[in-house]
């Protein structure tokens, strides 16, 4: 019998990786009916992460956290023992930017809110996919989030919040 594996990734607005698996083992199976066929969605760090890893036997564990503009946004880690997988484009996201970019003002802090909330539940290994993102603070809001406190060339301290 011939094994075929299928790791697909999404077509970004269109299909989950999960429907491309599918749509590709129909397709094979159509083909050559006798394959042994195992789809396994797969992710490149942005949008979908999470899906993947819950595909792979995580649990996805609720949060609510800050959006890129400071609004509430209802997300998700991944859990699966001590380790959590925590997707950027998920909370501080393009798609949580319904009105438009916000070059000036989109901030990474809820994505630093989602990792401290795995944190406090107990995981100690953070993977962190990071693509899709609409932050502009170069992570700064993210490692604030986690108590970290960031200093310019001139000794004084940056504020997150502020535009550059």
């Amino acid at each position: 019998m011939t094994h075929v594996l299928v790791a697909s990734d999404k077509f970004k607005g269109s299909l989950t990786a999960a429907q491309v698996g599918e749509a590709v083992r129909v397709g094979l199976r159509r083909a050559s009916p006798g394959l042994e066929i195992v789809v396994v969605p797969v992710a490149d760090g942005g949008d979908g992460t999470l899906a993947a890893a819950i595909a792979a036997g995580y649990r996805a564990v609720p949060v609510t956290a800050s959006g890129p503009t400071g609004q509430p946004v209802a997300t998700s880690y991944a859990r699966r023992g001590e380790r959590a997988v925590v997707e950027l484009a998920d909370v501080s996201g393009l798609s949580q930017l319904p009105d438009g970019l916000a070059p000036l003002t989109a901030s990474s802090r809820g994505t630093g809110e989602v990792i401290a909330a795995a944190l406090d539940a107990g995981c100690r290994q953070i993977v962190l996919g990071i693509g899709g993102s609409a932050g502009t603070d170069g992570g700064a809001g993210l490692v604030g989030a986690l108590g970290a406190r960031l200093f310019g060339a001139g000794g004084g301290e940056i504020d997150e919040d502020l535009p550059p």
